[in-house]
């Protein structure tokens, strides 16, 4: 039997580059275990010609922030005909857009924090002490000020009065043109990553995140030892439910396909709240989605064969 190529891609030009190539290398390094000769590419100008002269059997994208998980690069798969795994690039846009996300999962009857989103061209407009006065009569401090579209925490700010949103705005909006004010809910940080089988979408044991600051900011997620996880969360059984279910629902909601990672908060008096979904989950050592695939006895190499024989099954 042939041994099939695959093209991993990674990097990119993100804000993300570096935790890209973390995932990537440690990708290949598993595929590879597995029996399979891998590639990895970077989403660059010489990537269609490479494409085009050696015809991988599939891709896998390890990419990350914008690149990796607005659709524009699964788009270009969809055109190169190549299999990938992942959703494919329209429903990457619903998950990609924070408030549609939102929109969409409150719309089939789940929790999420309240939010307004505001452009840089608001404050220019109508100024910027007349909004953070309407932003504090219309929600309570704390606040979360993040970009509308990102991942990764990137420019992800709490803002605990009035006196502290100027400096939210510059750095939120430092990662792009709109973003997103969301009323802050206090609790538990859980990731749930889903994937997809013979026998549909699974949800994986969640993992409970416990960051040493305030936040599970940038610098937490990417640290080795700036947060402690516990794989699965500490939930009582029923909460350990909900929340694979909100996973699971937004995996559905939202079309997604093969793998996905949803952020939630569970609050001390039961209530869980969708926050937003990532398509390309990190594999990095702080990567969520790994721990959750160790604590379900399998390995990543497992995973992504199951996921690739998939992805090669339905085509382009």
């Amino acid at each position: 039997m042939t041994t099939q190529h695959i093209m991993v891609l990674a990097g990119g030009l993100s804000h993300e580059r570096e935790v890209s190539l973390r995932s990537g290398s440690r990708l290949a390094q598993a595929l590879r275990a597995t029996g399979f000769d891998v590639t990895v590419r970077d989403a660059d100008s010489q990537l269609l010609d490479w494409v085009t002269a050696h015809r991988p059997d599939a891709a896998v994208i390890a990419l990350h922030g914008g690149r990796g998980e607005n659709g524009s690069v699964q788009a270009v798969l969809e055109m190169t005909g190549v299999p990938f795994v992942g959703t494919e690039s329209r429903q990457c846009r619903l998950a990609w857009d924070k408030p549609t996300a939102k929109v969409l999962l409150r719309r089939a009857g789940h929790l999420t924090p309240d939010w307004v989103t505001l452009s840089h061209n608001a404050f220019r407009d109508f100024g910027a002490a007349g909004l953070i006065s309407a932003l504090g009569g219309r929600f309570a401090f704390p606040l979360v000020v993040k970009p509308y579209q990102g991942g990764s925490a990137l420019g992800t700010v709490i803002v605990h009065d009035a006196g502290e949103m100027p400096g939210a705005l510059v750095a939120s909006l430092a990662y792009g043109d709109v973003l997103l004010v969301e009323r802050y809910v206090a609790g538990t940080e859980v990731a749930v990553s889903v994937i997809e089988s013979d026998d549909g979408p699974i949800a994986l044991p969640p993992v409970e995140i416990v960051p040493s600051g305030e936040f599970f900011d940038y610098e937490a997620r990417y640290t080795a030892g700036m947060t402690t996880y516990h794989t699965p969360a500490r939930l009582e059984p029923e909460l350990m439910r909900a929340a694979a279910d909100l996973a699971l629902a937004a995996h559905s909601e939202l079309g997604l396909r093969d793998v996905s990672r949803t952020d939630m908060i569970v609050t001390p008096s039961g209530e869980v709240h969708f926050l937003e979904v990532n398509v390309s989950p990190g594999l990095t050592e702080t990567s969520m989605l790994p721990m959750s695939v160790a604590a379900a006895d399998r390995t990543l190499g497992e995973i992504y064969d199951g996921l690739i024989g998939r992805a090669i099954g339905r085509g382009c």
